[in-house]
């Protein structure tokens, strides 16, 4: 018998609901025009009239207020700048990328990974270079951390020597090394 599993939907997120025109329930609201000067505290059917007038909608922005705040705007050139003010809010954290290397790894390879180290850098990531140790060569250590300083060497020469940025030195992690590099 074949069990069949009831997938929720995931609720959506809640959109910052805002009362407009006769949706709004208080007497008295303060009113601020498309201009955003204000008009002072006005009836709700006093600022309603006034919307309708100029052919705009009342927009109660802050209901916590005392009185409530509404603006006489387009209602959906409203929610598009409140989207774009969201948009703007959101900023993007620097995502960490890796790069990995081993101690048999030829120059083709070498010169691919920095190229990747480049593209990284154009779009504003700091790179994290590993280096892990596989067996017997645990015992040749010092030849791990050689490949990753010259790595290092090889990026700032391959990108720039003003534009490479040594955020965290080599360091011994595990059975490995790594080093975190970014741009300037």
């Amino acid at each position: 018998m074949q069990r069949r599993f009831n997938r929720r939907q995931k609720p959506k997120a809640e959109s910052k609901a805002f009362r407009i025109n006769y949706e709004i329930r208080s007497p008295q609201v303060r009113v601020i025009d498309e201009e955003g000067n204000p008009l002072g505290v006005l009836a709700t059917d006093v600022a309603l009239k006034i919307a309708e007038e100029k052919e705009l909608d009342l927009i109660e922005v802050n209901p916590k207020g005392e009185p409530p705040v509404c603006k006489i705007l387009d209602f959906n050139k409203f929610l598009y700048q409140q989207e774009k003010k969201e948009q703007k809010n959101k900023t993007k954290a620097a995502e960490m990328k890796n790069i990995r290397l081993s101690v048999r790894i030829g120059q083709h390879d070498i010169d691919v990974r920095l190229n990747q180290v480049a593209k990284f850098f154009e779009k504003g990531h700091p790179v994290k270079i590993d280096l892990n140790l596989k067996g017997r060569e645990r015992a040749h250590a010092d030849l791990g951390k050689e490949i990753v300083e010259s790595f290092i060497e090889k990026a700032r020469v391959h990108i720039g020597e003003d534009k490479v940025q040594l955020d965290q030195p080599v360091a011994r992690q595990g059975n490995g090394f790594f080093a975190i590099i970014r741009s300037k």
